[in-house]
């Protein structure tokens, strides 16, 4: 990679972040600790608007945006082929959202590139199994819930057919054994509690911040499953 793409490189990457160190820049380009630090100091001289706070790292200031110029066709055909698999393994909220991404991700797109990426559309086939078709819609808002520590109301059907109405405090989704699940600390049972989101009958973000202050990593929830991440 050259300089200049490597600059508009850390650029997006700043843009992409709130914070980043010069570690990680350094471990995403491949490059020195001192090279990072004349590149950054190359993005500051001319005009933009990097800065630095200990110990978080680089930052953009906020205001600044360079809006994306132009996507190659790798980056494109990437960005496709990751739609068939939101297809196949998201649910109808994100599904949405990303369908809208992509039509803004096109629009940016030379035409020579947008019939290139049709035609590439007529390659790519995913065969979903019938019990991955997720038609809820529960993800994006659960997303939001799990960002804003909003507090959500559920009513929950378990494996024995028995529902419940359940108030918990999502801290994060993992996929596995064929479906979504909501770990979240459930108000009623005074534990972390793992929700199956095809038994989720109705969901509802309350907009009321948590009110346990100390939850676990997702990740620690994950080691004490009988899966292998």
């Amino acid at each position: 990679m050259n300089r200049i793409d490597r600059l508009f490189g850390i650029l997006t990457l700043l843009q992409s972040r709130k914070y980043i160190s010069a570690e990680k820049i350094s471990e995403r380009f491949n490059i020195s600790i001192r090279t990072v630090y004349r590149d950054i100091k190359a993005l500051q001289e001319q005009g933009i608007p990097v800065s630095f706070e200990q110990p978080k790292g680089y930052f953009m200031v906020q205001g600044f945006f360079l809006p994306p110029v132009s996507f190659n066709m790798e980056e494109a055909n990437a960005l496709l082929l990751v739609e068939s698999l939101v297809n196949g393994f998201a649910d109808k909220s994100i599904r949405a959202h990303y369908s809208t991404a992509l039509t803004k991700v096109k629009a940016v797109l030379k035409a020579s590139q947008k019939e290139k990426l049709e035609n590439m559309n007529q390659h790519i086939k995913l065969q979903i199994p019938e019990r991955m078709t997720f038609n809820f819609e529960y993800l994006s808002l659960l997303q939001h819930a799990i960002s804003e520590k909003n507090i959500v109301q559920l009513d929950y059907k378990n494996a024995k057919e028995e529902i419940s109405k359940r108030t918990v405090e999502p801290i994060g989704l993992i996929f596995y054994a064929f479906s979504w699940h909501l770990i979240a600390w459930c108000h009623l049972r005074g534990q972390y509690r793992d929700f199956n989101l095809t038994r989720i009958i109705c969901l509802n973000n309350r907009g009321e911040y948590f009110q346990k202050t100390d939850h676990m990593p997702l990740s620690e929830y994950m080691s004490m499953l009988p899966v292998n991440f």
